[in-house]
């Protein structure tokens, strides 16, 4: 499977259509430059995979006069960390994308943020402010009555200057002061009545330690971060809409900026059965309901890796869901249908038994082992074919058989026959049970004339085909049944709490599946289809040399595509 990004054209859209737009109209001397702009106060998810996909896949389709920055707005150190920063690079990069030497902080701007604030103070365009929270949020007004000017708006130049200074010394305690623009507490969008432009923090920066006791606030760093880059499209999500405004207004009334970039938004991702904000995620992780930021269960890019998703799968769901403006939200099933269509191309078969149930065969020789030939993948020759060792005891799936069938079932019965896949059929002739009424053992005979698919004269074709495993050279090994985190399409629906629609069988571990001696030697990130089960990944964190433990990825069944099918 490819790691690198494809190159394949994404077909148009509002936002390529705007660009193709400026280009023709000689705007930014024909520059695409955008920006992966994450806060490192958290691990990217699923939604995050779209901005990528789009950010560096338009620097890629603009080339050679194009680039996208990744840039980290650390401007809240009291939530972020290296750590983040770590995991979003390898994210970024585990996606496909590179961005070369065009890394960034907000940080690395801070010298000059605080000069363009001094700016503003000196046109009389911000003031420093000493109402507290609560009185700002009275004075701010309601989505339908203005807000009412702070006492402190009208402070002189000098005075606000002055206290601004002293705010950079640390002369003031935590939120006592903060600098806000001076724009209108009467307009109707919230974030133009006095947005905060700097607040008093002192907390120790990843990147710049104890140097500032202040910090730019989000909406004031992030457009002059921009423009400092030259950046041409700042290309952001629906909630930013509103925002947009605040942007426009700081990029107008900033003098100096090298760039003079403007934003447009594109609906986010939206994916049923999941959460996307951070805070919850990171609640999901502090309160132990999932096993880190990496479970396999989480909506994170890294715990999508490690369940087993692929890069290309997660960049062909992105090409496939595409831009719109309008807020939706997408079937998980696609994304299960694009990582089963890259796997279907791409994993190597194996044979596993995940609940096992012993077979002997009576009638085939005590001591004899034989080998059938299985391609390792039917999809792709080049994966040649692998030895399946098969002697005269075997397991099959428990699902595999049933003493009482009932109407429609196809596989092992008392007195059936059935296909093993790539050897022979047998026919079930004994149950065996233990005291209490469980089966142990199903005593069975083959036709050694049915090898090779062949069928005898005169007799019905078997109707099932089923796997199965040599006991004799089987291994055990861990499998990790993943399902969905919750039970609800929408887990934030309603009043509940969230976490009172987690899916109590979300993980299922099995210790003594059955598996085929060639998935011993599985290498710690290898990929596989367990035929007639589901596509597993070999965890890349807890198996060890000779003792692999595997993830199920999705499962066989699809049903989306069962669903597109009808539509067709």
């Amino acid at each position: 499977m490819s790691d690198t990004a494809a190159s394949s054209p994404a077909r148009s859209d509002f936002i390529r259509d705007m660009i193709a737009a400026d280009l023709a109209d000689g705007r930014n001397d024909g520059w695409v430059i955008t920006r992966f702009p994450p806060e490192p106060n958290g691990y990217l998810h699923i939604g995050h995979a779209k901005s990528i996909c789009l950010n560096f896949g338009l620097a890629q389709e603009h080339a050679p006069r194009s680039r996208c920055h990744l840039r980290f707005d650390d401007t809240n150190p009291a939530k972020e960390d290296t750590e983040y920063v770590d995991s979003i690079m390898e994210d970024v990069r585990w996606l496909g994308f590179d961005w070369g030497e065009h890394l960034f902080y907000a940080s690395d701007y801070f010298d000059k943020l605080y000069e363009f604030a001094e700016q503003l103070i000196q046109k009389g365009l911000a003031y420093v402010d000493d109402l507290t929270a609560e009185q700002l949020r009275e004075y701010r007004g309601t989505l339908t009555e203005p807000g009412k000017n702070s006492p402190h708006r009208d402070r002189g130049i000098e005075e606000n200057l002055d206290l601004f200074r002293r705010m950079k010394t640390g002369e003031f305690a935590d939120g006592a002061k903060i600098l806000r623009a001076k724009i209108d507490m009467a307009h109707p969008n919230m974030n133009m009545r006095d947005p905060a432009l700097y607040r008093i923090l002192r907390a120790h920066h990843h990147r710049t330690g104890d140097k500032w006791c202040i910090y730019p606030m989000y909406d004031y760093a992030h457009p002059l971060s921009d423009a400092l880059e030259s950046i041409t499209h700042s290309l952001c999500t629906l909630e930013f809409e509103d925002h947009r405004p605040l942007y426009e207004w700081l990029i107008n009334n900033v003098d100096g900026l090298p760039g003079r970039p403007y934003q447009r938004e594109f609906a986010r991702l939206n994916l049923t059965y999941t959460v996307m904000s951070k805070r919850k995620l990171l609640r999901l992780v502090k309160e132990g309901h999932v096993a880190g930021w990496d479970d396999p269960r989480m909506s994170t890019i890294s715990g999508f890796r490690r369940r087993g998703y692929t890069p290309a799968a997660i960049r062909d769901f992105c090409k496939t869901i595409g831009l719109t403006k309008f807020k939706s939200t997408t079937d998980v099933a696609l994304l299960e249908h694009a990582i089963r269509e890259d796997l279907n191309k791409n994993a190597l078969r194996a044979y596993a038994v995940l609940r096992p149930i012993k077979v002997v065969i009576e009638n085939y020789p005590e001591g004899r082992v034989e080998h059938v030939e299985a391609p390792n993948n039917p999809e792709d020759e080049s994966a040649g074919k692998r030895q399946v060792p098969l002697c005269r005891e075997l397991h099959i799936e428990q699902d595999d058989f049933m003493e009482n069938p009932v109407a429609g079932f196809h596989r092992l019965v008392p007195g059936g026959e059935v296909r093993l896949k790539f050897a022979f059929c047998i026919i079930c002739k004994e149950v065996v049970k233990d005291a209490a009424g469980n089966i142990t053992e199903l005593r069975c005979t083959y036709d050694d004339a049915t090898r090779h698919g062949k069928k005898p004269e005169g007799r019905p074709k078997p109707k099932g085909i089923i796997h199965w495993v040599s006991a004799q050279h089987a291994f055990e090994a861990e499998v990790r049944l993943y399902d969905r985190l919750f039970v609800n399409e929408d887990p934030e629906a309603g009043d509940a709490d969230f976490i009172s629609n987690l899916n109590p069988h979300s993980l299922e571990v099995l210790t003594n599946a059955k598996l085929e001696p060639s998935l011993k030697d599985a290498k710690p990130g290898a990929h596989y289809q367990f035929e007639r089960v589901g596509y597993f990944f070999t965890d890349p964190k807890d198996s060890q040399p000779g003792t692999p433990v595997f993830n199920r990825t999705v499962g066989l069944k699809d049903s989306w595509a069962k669903e597109v099918a009808k539509t067709k």
